[in-house]
């Protein structure tokens, strides 16, 4: 990883699409700051569509597409896209599987929950599951005492063993049935919503994020940013970011929020 002030000022020039992570990127310590939001109102007010990309459950997604500063939202790791049509007054929301396909694959994750939950003691749903559409996820930091890696790596095994896709983001461990994952969810929303191909719009395009789960779009995006505290991750990602901020979290996202504004001046 480089220093972000080493980020080409025609590079920082060039972008349009600014993508972003929530937990630890936007937030610290599980709370979105003054800053953080402030710098996406800036970006986005300066032209620059601005996308959440986020592990987090579609019930926040309604609420974020709705009230924060954004085009688009992407949640559940892929599982669904969301975004407010304001000309309309007009949610729109897309899922990767259909309904019925939901319903069973929430049957199946229920009892595999149950079962991480009695062999990997210490662990709990997340608090924010009741509001999760198409994912299980395994709270291992957030609301819980910390655990450790050997505990994440293990839900991440009973994940796999039963045949789900796992990621480990920096709160939740969380696991889903189906071929999606965070990259291939934004492609389909820049296609059906924004009309654009992400595979020829890659150089104008920033991806900012700090855990394992973001691992798809830092190995896509040629300009793909972590927060500092992306660094506590470094051992387990084969293709971590090309820059780094100074500052972890919500400062991090304004120090890249501020690079950019300043190379359109």
């Amino acid at each position: 990883m480089r220093p972000l002030v080493e980020f080409p000022r025609d590079a920082r020039r060039a972008v349009r699409y600014v993508l972003t992570d929530i937990d630890d990127t936007l937030t610290d310590g599980g709370r979105l700051g003054a800053k953080a939001y402030g710098a996406l109102e800036a970006v986005s007010a300066a032209g620059m569509t601005v996308v959440v990309v986020t592990g987090r459950p579609a019930g926040w997604c309604d609420m974020i597409a709705r009230q924060w500063p954004v085009s688009a939202v992407v949640g559940e790791n892929g599982a669904c896209y969301m975004r407010y049509d304001d000309a309309r007054g007009r949610m729109e929301r897309r899922f990767w599987r259909d309904g019925a396909a939901r319903a069973a694959d929430r049957a199946r994750l229920k009892a595999l929950g149950r079962r991480i939950l009695r062999e990997v003691p210490g662990t709990a749903l997340a608090s924010d599951q009741p509001y999760r559409e198409a994912d299980l996820a395994i709270d291992y930091c957030e609301d819980v005492p910390p655990l450790g890696p050997e505990a994440v790596e293990r839900i991440l095994g009973l994940f796999r063993a039963a045949g789900a896709t796992a990621k480990a983001s920096s709160i939740h461990v969380n696991g889903w049935f189906g071929d999606y994952d965070k990259l291939a969810m934004t492609k389909r929303l820049f296609a059906e919503v924004f009309g654009v191909e992400l595979d020829r719009a890659r150089d104008n395009t920033v991806f900012v994020g700090d855990s394992p789960n973001d691992e798809p779009m830092f190995t896509y995006f040629p300009n793909a940013v972590g927060v500092a505290n992306v660094r506590r991750f470094l051992p387990g990602l084969r293709n971590p970011p090309r820059w780094v901020t100074r500052a972890e979290g919500g400062a991090g996202f304004a120090e890249l929020a501020d690079a950019l504004l300043e190379a359109r001046t």
